[in-house]
């Protein structure tokens, strides 16, 4: 055995092992591999002994000793199974301080040795918290956190990550300065943000994953700024760990090779916290919305503990279900109660360190520092053991040994056998190593005493427990559109969102309330929205919400759980929230085989929902924010890449234009989007649904701006704006401000190149903006015009609107004569065979209805009121022929006007009324 274990056990107080270490010749890297078995064979029976040397052991790296390797290392490289991608990262630099003046002082091969230790002692606390060693570069490292393998707390992860760097170091110091009278020193810098990773570079030993973007340059000046044996963290990583740790704030420095200066915090140590659903969201929680039933029931089961009938409830949901809120909500409604309340919360970093839950509850109990003294830790522990115990010198050393808290000769050293010892250890309800056990102990006693234990997990968690009496079970569900609305106006403190704004967040966040809650918060800090005291307003075009940088590790983590199949979650979500198989397998890479096992495991694991079975299956995505991430981690080159195969495969079926229109944009192929911008827009238009034609026809507006200048440019934006205009009219009014630059462009445009039809119609969408809006000179000068247009054209529908423009004109100028006779000449003109091709200028009325309306009306005012009945009655004859009920509606008018201009109110009333129905 080396001295290294030796000294390690000494560092423990359990240095009278030694021998027996020696004696089995465990070596350094054998304490990782140690049991309770292995340790009571060797001579270790105290129970409390194995759990201190346990618990060290497991925070040891893989490799304690410099001595370990003489081998060349190189970085784990994870193999490449697609592309490289963009997500989120936690990137971590430490480095060795001083280490020219160790190269200066020291031996070549001590210097190397001592590189070595120090490079392993910092991988092994990375590795411990899954972080990834992505290069060792000299007298320092790179790592990643959320690479390759995403945590939904990757940057609380690093962090106490570079604290155990820290501790690693200073107890590596104590066989250097041993051996090289020498100490170390460390410097540790993280930064978070959006980087593109996974390329390989190099061969052989010396590939590695690239990283690219502005994250790693910062973490490395974060470094080179913090001092000897401290953690720099930059804001957004900051951000994200809320109150998890104790931070000094560097206020505002300026870093070389960052533009402007940075907000720098470092890491003092972590914060006992009772609660980390309290810690993470730092500032001042909402009100608890949407739960009244669960917490009704959770209040019951507690009036009924405090009669003496214990009671187990076991909460269960989805991750930001709101487990940890529902919970602290019940505590703060209890607050009256004459209550003990312990609270363990179990860790991912600890699941195999002893009852770690226990220890953390009972060093917060005791307010307990891990810096502090052995000595201020055993009489903060003696305090908290008083209060419940009358034999306070008999349990200090079990109490002592499971914190791992020297008793520096104030208690004796537990020599018991183990089953005595285990015995006196379950005086005090510790009596298992493990929590699982121990939790169940704690269920069979609740049942007869006033207790109530309220044990929360997430649905893949197998409950072991749930066949007693005592026990409910309850699961919490998402929350309905109308709680996500009430979640939100919380956030907002009753300040109104936009419209567009709030349906945004009610869709993408699936009723879930932490995706709730983050995305409006992100929404109220972005450049988005301005604040107008009692509501929000929009600041410009609202684009599509991203994820907020608190949900990206978690979300990430999601797909990275499924590496074999990511690929395929990300070209699905390409596709869309729903997708069929038929789709999917025509743009995948993969045989059906393959696609069917990858879609299989997606479903299985709850990222999609699948109905029917391929290849007539269609797949949803559980979370649009799942989605969202898939397709956000693509890189921008394969996105367009997979549009522009799925526009290619799209446009060979019947499809909405508004699909293909979409996936070419995406594909950067700006031509045909214009165009199929411009069918959605028409489509939709003909359907009535204008506010969707006005987005679509924008959308390929503004497309069209990126084309060079041309003839066929100029043409489409005509075609664009022709189709605009109506639109805008429908949704704001023909006299809308808004309307009148579409239609001065589209003469403009038409001008250009020169076409007759297109020339008319955005002359006369022009004149009917003016004629209703009231500038009649306007108008006039704009009905010669049209008229002027259609002389030479042999077509008698755009001559009929020609005299429509004249006859509204000047009838509302009191020249009925005028008038008149226009009307009479679009009754001529009138053809039921072509009177459709242009009806939609006039906004769906048939033209020929018009003409006889308002040539009765013109009649009646020029005194002729039988002939201007007849020429209702023909109106309403023609509306009838047609079958076209927006014209009937026109004629039936017509004629109820002139009847009730006559006198005659009975057939005016049945006019209204069949109009009416």
């Amino acid at each position: 055995m080396s001295d290294v274990v030796a000294h390690w056990l000494e560092t423990l107080g359990l240095g009278q092992y030694a021998e027996a270490f020696r004696k089995n010749a465990i070596e350094p890297e054998h304490l990782r591999d140690l049991n309770h078995d292995t340790l009571k064979e060797i001579g270790v029976h105290a129970v409390g002994h194995r759990i201190t040397i346990l618990k060290a052991a497991t925070e040891l790296p893989p490799t304690s000793s410099r001595y370990s390797s003489t081998e060349p290392r190189t970085s784990k490289v994870l193999s490449s199974t697609g592309d490289a991608e963009r997500r989120q990262l936690t990137v971590m630099f430490c480095d060795l301080v001083g280490s020219t003046e160790l190269s200066q002082r020291l031996d070549p091969e001590e210097l190397g040795f001592i590189n070595r230790a120090f490079q392993d002692s910092c991988a092994g606390a990375i590795q411990r918290f899954e972080g990834y060693v992505a290069r060792y570069m000299g007298d320092g490292l790179l790592a990643y956190f959320g690479y390759p393998q995403a945590h939904e707390d990757d940057a609380e992860r690093s962090v106490r990550a570079g604290l155990s760097v820290i501790g690693e170091v200073e107890k590596l110091n104590n066989t250097l300065e041993l051996e090289f009278h020498t100490k170390l020193q460390v410097r540790v810098g993280i930064a978070t943000g959006p980087v593109v990773v996974g390329d390989l570079i190099g061969d052989g030993p010396s590939q590695e994953s690239t990283v690219v973007g502005e994250t790693p340059n910062l973490a490395a000046r974060l470094q080179a700024q913090a001092s000897p044996n401290t953690v720099a963290v930059a804001p957004s990583t900051k951000q994200l760990l809320g109150n998890l740790f104790d931070y000094v704030d560097c206020g505002e420095q300026k870093l070389k090779g960052v533009s402007e200066p940075i907000r720098v915090w470092l890491v003092r140590d972590e914060v006992a916290v009772e609660s980390r659903c309290e810690a993470l969201h730092s500032g001042t929680l909402t009100p608890l919305v949407g739960r009244q039933q669960e917490l009704a029931l959770l209040l019951d089961r507690w009036q009924q503990a405090k009669e003496g009938d214990g009671q187990v409830v076991l909460l269960s949901g989805e991750a930001g279900i709101g487990k940890s809120r529902v919970a602290q909500t019940l505590l703060e409604q209890i607050t009256s109660d004459e209550a003990i309340r312990l609270r363990y919360q179990c860790s991912p970093y600890h699941t195999s360190s002893v009852l770690h839950p226990f220890i953390r509850e009972l060093e917060w109990a005791a307010h307990i520092e891990r810096t502090e003294q052995p000595g201020v830790k055993l009489d903060k522990l003696e305090a908290l053991l008083a209060q419940s115990s009358r034999n306070v010198d008999e349990v200090m050393p079990v109490f002592a040994a499971l914190l791992s808290i020297p008793t520096e000769g104030r208690y004796p050293t537990i020599n018991m056998p183990p089953e005595q010892q285990r015995d006196k250890t379950e005086d005090v309800h510790w009596a298992d190593p493990t929590s699982m056990e121990l939790l169940r102990l704690m269920i069979e006693e609740a049942q007869d005493n006033r207790v109530l234990l309220l044990i929360t997990f997430r649905p893949e968690f197998v409950v072991p427990w749930s066949g007693y009496t005592h026990t409910t079970m309850l699961t919490l569900n998402r929350f309905g559109k109308a709680r996500v609305a009430a979640m939100v106006e919380n956030v907002t403190d009753g300040k109104r969102l936009p419209d567009e704004v709030r349906e945004q967040i009610v869709e993408r966040t699936d009723g879930v309330p932490l995706f709730v809650e983050e995305l409006t918060k992100t929404v109220l800090e972005s450049d988005l929205i301005e604040d107008r005291g009692d509501h929000y307003a929009l600041t410009g075009p609202l684009p599509p919400l991203a994820i907020p940088s608190t949900l990206q590790d978690s979300l990430m983590a999601r797909l990275d759980r499924l590496v074999s199949v990511k690929e395929t979650a990300q070209i699905a979500a390409l596709l869309g929230r729903e997708f069929s198989y038929k789709l999917l397998s025509r743009v995948s890479p993969l045989s059906e085989d393959v696609l069917i096992d990858a879609l299989t495991q997606l479903s299985d694991a709850g990222l999609v929902f699948a109905r029917g079975t391929p290849p007539n299956a269609t797949y949803s995505f559980k979370h649009v924010m799942v989605q969202d991430a898939a397709y956000e981690s693509l890189l921008k080159s394969k996105r367009r890449e997979l549009h522009a195969s799925v526009a290619a495969t799209l446009e060979q079926e019947d499809t909405e234009p508004e699909i293909l229109a979409y996936h070419y944009s995406e594909a950067g192929l700006t031509e045909p989007a214009v165009t199929y911008w411009l069918k959605a827009g028409q489509r939709a238009s003909e359907h009535s649904a204008y506010l969707e034609a006005l987005t679509h026809l924008q959308k390929g507006l503004g497309l069209l701006k990126s084309l060079p200048e041309s003839s066929e440019k100029s043409l489409r934006e005509l075609e664009l704006q022709l189709a605009l205009g109506p639109a805008l009219m429908a949704i704001k009014g023909y006299a809308a401000p808004e309307v009148e630059p579409v239609y001065v462009r589209a003469r403009e445009l038409s001008q250009q190149v020169g076409q007759p039809l297109q020339s008319f119609a955005a002359t006369w969408g022009l004149w009917l903006h003016y004629q209703q809006g009231g500038q009649l000179r306007r108008a006039r000068e704009l009905t010669e015009d049209v008229l002027t247009i259609t002389e030479d054209q042999d077509d008698k529908a755009l001559r009929l609107q020609a005299h429509h423009a004249a006859w509204a004109t000047f009838h509302r100028l009191g020249e009925l004569t005028t008038s008149r006779d226009h009307a009479e000449q679009g009754t001529r003109l009138y053809d039921t065979k072509q009177h459709v091709f242009h009806i939609h200028l006039y906004g769906g009325h048939d033209p020929g209805v018009c003409a006889q309306i308002h040539a009765g009306i013109v009649l009646w005012c020029l005194g002729f009121p039988d002939r201007a009945l007849d020429r209702e009655l023909d109106a309403l004859a023609l509306s009838e022929q047609l079958a076209h009920p927006l014209s009937r509606i026109d004629a039936l008018f017509g004629a109820a006007r002139v009847h009730l201009f006559r006198g005659e109110y009975r057939l005016a009333r049945v006019r209204a009324i069949v109009m009416i129905s």
